[in-house]
């Protein structure tokens, strides 16, 4: 049995697909108990719990062979992070409660550092909670999220053109899918290994915003640009769209732009590279977005 956190979310999601497929017992953790029918027809348990309620997930978490876990996304978090780190000090006691044979969390590119990170700042936290416990854990860190450009499609669709914050649009940039990290969530939880390993996750190639714009372009039938956002206009443009703490996510591109956030050296970490092409994820994108 597995317990999967944040099963609604693209990543969990994909975790726990990717077991049930394999013929894994999945136990889905959901916060939202109308959302467990479509993991119920698939042969999952469910249980129920927030991520701040610690005795709901010590009892999912009990009885397990494997957890996964991550803080809940907040893309607009309070400054000092109040939320990440009651999640991470939650998450931490259940597991020690709770004591599965090992634990998978999601960490991201550049969680090895504990300054300049913005938004990911959030997943440091965790990593740090999840040093004190004494069960195997696995560390996932993932690249740029290709399914974020979920969010290009519409203007792309209607102007022809795709906003870059990711700049200079030459440079190649680390991407990787959510099925491809999910797949590698659940070939983790099934195999065995002593104290804290750390899993750096990237796609079959880097791309550049043009490469992307390309890619929605193609799927769109149409062609599309790619557009910088000069940085004097990030922080206005953020708080227009309703964060009115935009600093986190501002370091956080600056920390891709100058290369802050990164992978480790290569040959420190043990690295895993997805089969999903950009070309695939943006159809799906499009189709979603229709």
């Amino acid at each position: 049995m597995f317990a999967i956190s944040g099963v609604s979310g693209q990543v969990g999601g994909a975790a726990a697909r990717a077991l049930l497929d394999a013929g894994h017992q999945v136990r889905a953790v959901l916060r939202d108990k109308s959302k467990a029918a479509p993991w119920l027809e698939r042969g999952a348990e469910v249980a129920i719990a927030e991520v701040q309620d610690t005795a709901a997930l010590q009892a999912a978490f009990a009885g397990t062979e494997g957890v996964f876990v991550m803080v809940p996304p907040d893309f607009a978090p309070q400054p000092g992070y109040p939320g990440a780190r009651a999640a991470a000090a939650s998450l931490t006691r259940a597991l020690a409660a709770a004591k599965p044979q090992r634990v998978v969390a999601l960490s991201s590119i550049g969680g090895q550092h504990d300054s300049g990170l913005g938004l990911i700042t959030q997943v440091h936290i965790l990593e740090e909670a999840l040093a004190e416990l004494s069960i195997p854990t696995a560390l996932l860190r993932p690249a740029w999220f290709m399914e974020n450009s979920l969010w290009d499609v519409g203007p792309a669709r209607a102007t022809g053109k795709m906003a870059s914050f990711l700049q200079p649009l030459e440079r190649a940039y680390p991407m990787i899918a959510t099925a491809d990290i999910g797949a590698v969530i659940a070939r983790t939880l099934t195999q065995t290994w002593q104290g804290r390993r750390v899993i750096e996750i990237e796609g079959p190639q880097r791309y550049t915003q043009h490469d992307i714009a390309a890619a929605l372009g193609a799927a769109l039938g149409r062609t599309v640009e790619p557009q910088i956002v000069p940085r004097e206009q990030w922080e206005a443009l953020f708080q227009s769209q309703g964060t009115a703490w935009p600093l986190p996510r501002m370091e956080m591109i600056d920390g891709f732009n100058s290369g802050w956030i990164e992978f480790e050296a290569d040959g420190v970490h043990e690295r895993v590279i997805g089969e999903t092409s950009y070309k695939v994820v943006m159809e799906e994108l499009v189709k979603r977005a229709q």
